[in-house]
């Protein structure tokens, strides 16, 4: 078991040089951090803006813990962290969800749980930052989830059914134009049928919350209902309030002659559903115009010219590092591991290709 470090005040003992390794090291990511929260905070405003600056404040506590032990050794600066430096680089040019989700993960890997020159105040901070973070995160992941998901997930199917299409055709034995024309095909059917699927599903998705949104036309009969019997408390008890804090609210209610409606908070939570799941015609664009740019991937050896298996193999090649680059992005806003995501998308896209080959060299050409 390796020895545990072993704080040093100052003016108690000397340092080791690798305490004070690490303890640089510390210092310098908990700069970047305080940085890229200060920068984020710059393209916020009101709370968010607050929260960010509050988080940045809290790293500059950090940071001068690490000067306190580090007394007259604080030395140049060091470059912190590379990961904490991309982020830094991130933020300061885009401030979006991603950044966030990224600040996410890197909050969650503190090491000061383990290192006993952290104070517990610290390691405590830093779990807390992490759940703040996916709080500013969780914001811009609801804006994004409709229409986002439908573009991952139409550019992730047009890679893999294409390239599975155009891998299997290939494999039989046809013609390099059959091939060619099999997966211009595929990219226009594939493409349309998840643009309408797309739309269908959202559309039906908004209409069923609307259907349980409530109507602004009740507002009329407040005037006119009986105060004794005050059934609009069975409007919020169905709506989920307690007993008593239905008749509450609906005494309120009555006194005011307001429903305010928009004061519910089922009310509200149904408006944030209809943010989240976004608009048919936003998600029908993006599905099929995300889907016929991954399904173009497998075709582009073929439209230049790339016949057999250099053409499949260029394909697969092409078709792999997209599906590395989707698969890392859903990981990224996830907040969970890029590359993990990114080898599980590419495992699941090669290995449907992999079977349609197998059935393409089965049932070919010399086969038939």
């Amino acid at each position: 078991m390796p020895d545990q470090p072993v704080a040093a005040e100052p003016g108690t003992s000397t340092p080791r040089a690798a305490d004070i390794r690490r303890w640089r090291r510390y210092l310098a990511d908990e700069q970047l951090e305080a940085a890229v929260y200060r920068d984020l905070a710059e393209r916020r405003t009101g709370e968010e803006r607050e929260i960010l600056l509050a988080l940045a404040d809290a790293e500059a506590r950090h940071e001068q813990h690490w000067r306190r032990l580090l007394g007259d050794d604080v030395g140049r600066t060091l470059r912190g962290a590379t990961r904490t430096r991309v982020l830094g680089f991130l933020a300061r040019r885009f401030g979006s969800v991603f950044v966030l989700a990224l600040a996410q993960r890197a909050e969650g890997r503190s090491p000061y749980d383990t290192d006993t020159d952290a104070t517990a105040a610290m390691a405590a901070d830093e779990r807390i930052h992490e759940e703040v973070v996916r709080g500013l995160a969780t914001r811009g992941r609801m804006r994004l989830s409709g229409t986002f998901r439908a573009a991952v997930f139409g550019a992730n199917d047009g890679l893999v059914s294409n390239l599975a299409l155009v891998i299997g055709i290939s494999a039989s034995g046809v013609p390099t134009h059959v091939v060619l024309l099999t997966g211009i095909a595929g990219l226009l059917a594939g493409a349309l049928s998840m643009g309408a699927g797309e739309y269908v599903s959202v559309r039906s998705q908004r209409e069923l919350l609307e259907s349980s949104t409530p109507d602004p036309d009740a507002r009329s009969a407040v005037a006119d209902l009986d105060v004794d019997a005050n059934e609009l408390a069975l409007v919020y008890r169905a709506r989920g309030m307690s007993e008593a804090d239905a008749e509450e609210h609906a005494r309120e209610v009555l006194r005011t002659h307001d429903l305010a409606l928009t004061a519910d908070p089922a009310v509200h939570a149904q408006s944030d559903e209809h943010e989240a799941v976004g608009t048919g015609i936003s998600a029908a664009l993006s599905s099929f115009c995300f889907f016929a740019s991954g399904a173009i991937i497998p075709v582009l050896p073929y439209l230049f010219g790339l016949s057999g298996l250099p053409a499949l193999l260029i394909a697969a090649l092409l078709v792999g590092l997209a599906l590395l680059a989707t698969g890392a992005i859903v990981g990224i806003l996830s907040g969970a591991s890029p590359l993990k995501r990114g080898l599980r998308q590419l495992a699941i896209g090669y290995g449907a290709a992999a079977v349609t080959y197998l059935l393409g060299l089965l049932f070919g050409t010399s086969g038939a």
